[in-house]
């Protein structure tokens, strides 16, 4: 639902889910919260998330420019400074780091990753978290991270956005996994799978991908969020034959 001038929370917002779209600075988000909070049964907080991505008011170069630093320390401070101007604009959580390994030029979200290597993907990774969250995440001027978008997003075929991957164990466990894994052990708070089918099931419902590595494995018990209209295209993808469907499947993933 969109922001927009004069907007009031209605029922609709306080007795079902859904998003609150286009609030921008503090006097917003705090206004919102107060009407939210006064008119919702379960007194439970909004969550304020956006893509801060290389900077809030402050731009940064891109990811993929910050990466070529070859500096971890940089690319650490940039987000300790994007945190905490997006954190007294009222943000709480960033979709970023973007931890996806990129190996073909023509996708175009490369300029969004750090690039090719899984090494130096770890390590930026792990940077971007420490500097939204630092040592304390409930601290002043720090936000959430959300590590994106797990997994194989970056290896889209044809380097076609939201295309099919297929991507061995092996390739993924060396290549692909790393920065999710480095991103995770840095401490950040939620994780979002990518739109890609991975080997012929969609990231956003994949029990292999979801249960078995991230929960299971890495021990990860903290939010899964679906990328934008991912549990939608689930009917796209043809693993589901309803929106409804397609909710449930995402939901039992985990």
């Amino acid at each position: 639902m969109g922001l927009h001038y004069g907007f009031h929370i209605n029922r609709f917002l306080t007795e079902t889910t859904g998003s609150i779209l286009g609030m921008v600075g503090a006097r917003q988000t705090i206004a919102i919260q107060k009407q939210y909070l006064k008119d919702s049964k379960h007194k439970i907080p909004l969550l304020f998330m956006t893509d801060v991505i290389h900077g809030y008011r402050t731009i940064f170069p891109s990811p993929l420019g910050l990466a070529c630093s070859w500096s971890p320390e940089l690319i650490e401070q940039t987000a300790a400074v994007a945190a905490k101007e997006a954190s007294v604009s009222g943000v709480h959580l960033t979709f970023s780091p973007m931890a996806d390994l990129v190996r073909d030029c023509r996708w175009g979200r490369v300029v969004e990753s750090t690039g090719e290597d899984p090494y130096l993907n770890s390590l930026y990774a792990s940077a971007f978290v420490r500097g939204y969250q630092g040592d304390d995440v409930s601290a002043p001027y720090k936000i959430a991270s959300c590590v994106k978008h797990f997994a194989g997003y970056g290896a889209a075929e044809s380097g076609k956005d939201y295309n099919t991957t297929d991507i061995s164990e092996y390739q993924l466990r060396n290549f692909y996994f790393p920065a999710f894994k480095a991103a995770i052990d840095s401490g950040c708070k939620m994780v979002m799978p990518g739109f890609n089918a991975l080997n012929g099931i969609p990231c956003t419902a994949n029990p292999w991908l979801i249960q078995d590595i991230l929960r299971e494995e890495w021990k990860f018990t903290d939010p899964v969020i679906t990328d934008c209209t991912a549990t939608y295209e689930l009917t796209a993808h043809g693993l589901c034959a309803s929106n409804k469907e397609a909710a449930q499947a995402a939901i039992n993933t985990g």
